[in-house]
């Protein structure tokens, strides 16, 4: 959900669209517009048949106006019955305590009958360690106390107390308790080492969103397949998701015509993160760094988009773009590369307005997913995960 009212000059004006981003440059009034748009256009993805509709957590930032996804679900929980509600997710070692997302979480399932996929993410350093102030070094252990805490208060069916480091509570009790016990857990991840293992020793679905496309997250999700076999656990493709900037047109030509101002808005005012917040010192752990798994937010590693080419954005994976029939070959590719079952279709890009959204969100329901269904038949009965 970003803000599409940036100024033309905002690389040149402003150092960064995260956690120092000027707030007035914000308009409530069109704000509250835009929350209506961007509900709507998530909304008609359940209409069009998505299996789900994601929400997440963002802070301080023109990128996405979301620092509480929740809210958004409960919106989306009254006013769907079909998708998931996919929110990836709660930035779990920021809540004091961590019981208050065991809680909502739980509200959220109840609401909408069991409709609920929980999403822990770590967090980017920008809204953990800058806009949230937690110490880099103690992020990712506050984070696996938190979750401790979570599970234990979905699974326990009386009162506890829990001391830990960080969160001591004499009386710890989950009211209301989800639907689902407990709900598919997913966890979003930025491309550090510790999630993988973090994902395997739990049996969750570790997810990567990445900002430079499926071709250069090749390297890193086999990295991600290669600890799968040495945990002795099986490759099922519903263990892992991946996110894509995904646009479709009725041809290939149009595509790039509808497109591409947008394309180039988000890259260029929504992910204009200045590099010192993007990897706090002790943001990322001695392993991560000796396997050289960088921030993916800086232009650095990104590139200058405003140079390339559409067919750049293409053949190197930023963007799946085209007809129906060009973007299902590639989202097959992506699928099959990867070895992902669960593709997070990020449609709405940029500064995009709702119709050409609507329109890409439609070609792709009806056009592009019917091709996708039937990608992994060996697997088709696996619902351990979700």
């Amino acid at each position: 959900m970003p803000w599409p009212y940036l100024p033309e000059d905002f690389r040149e004006k402003y150092r960064s669209v995260w956690v120092d981003i000027p707030n007035s440059l914000y308009d409530p009034v069109r704000g509250h517009e835009l929350y209506n748009v961007y509900l709507d256009e998530l909304e008609y993805a359940e209409e069009c048949g998505f299996d789900g509709i994601g929400v997440n957590e963002h802070h301080a930032n023109g990128y996405g106006l979301m620092p509480s996804p929740n809210l958004m679900a409960a919106a989306l929980a009254r006013r769907t019955s079909k998708s998931a509600l996919v929110v990836l997710g709660n930035s779990i070692a920021l809540y004091n305590p961590p019981l208050r997302v065991a809680e909502e979480f739980a509200m959220l399932d109840v609401i909408s009958g069991g409709r609920l996929l929980a999403g822990f993410p770590v967090g980017t350093s920008m809204d953990t360690n800058y806009c949230y102030g937690q110490i880099p070094a103690l992020t990712r252990e506050k984070y696996r106390e938190a979750h401790e805490l979570i599970k234990r208060a979905w699974q326990e069916d009386e009162p506890f107390t829990f001391n830990g480091r960080y969160t001591q509570l004499r009386y710890a009790n989950c009211w209301p308790k989800p639907v689902q016990s407990p709900p598919p857990i997913f966890i979003p991840g930025g491309g550090s080492l510790e999630t993988y293992d973090f994902c395997l020793e739990n049996d969750y679905v570790y997810c990567y969103l990445s900002f430079t496309g499926y071709r250069r997250a090749k390297q890193l999700m086999d990295g991600y397949w290669e600890r799968v076999e040495e945990y002795g656990k099986d490759n099922s493709p519903y263990r892992a998701g991946f996110a894509q900037t995904i646009v479709v047109a009725e041809t290939d030509e149009e595509a790039e015509k509808e497109y591409r101002e947008h394309i180039d808005y988000f890259y260029n005012r929504c992910l204009h993160v200045y590099p010192g917040f993007a990897d706090a010192p002790g943001y990322r752990t001695i392993k991560t760094l000796k396997a050289n798994v960088t921030s993916q937010m800086t232009e650095q590693a990104f590139g200058n988009v405003s140079s390339m080419s559409w067919q750049q954005l293409i053949d190197d994976g930023y963007i799946i773009a085209g007809s129906p029939d060009t973007v299902a070959n590639q989202m097959k590719e992506l699928a099959t590369s990867l070895r992902v079952g669960n593709i997070f279709c990020l449609i709405h890009v940029g500064n995009m307005p709702q119709d050409k959204c609507m329109r890409s969100t439609k070609l792709f329901a009806e056009e592009v997913m019917p091709q996708l269904r039937d990608m992994w038949p060996e697997y088709k009965d696996d619902n351990r995960f979700w």
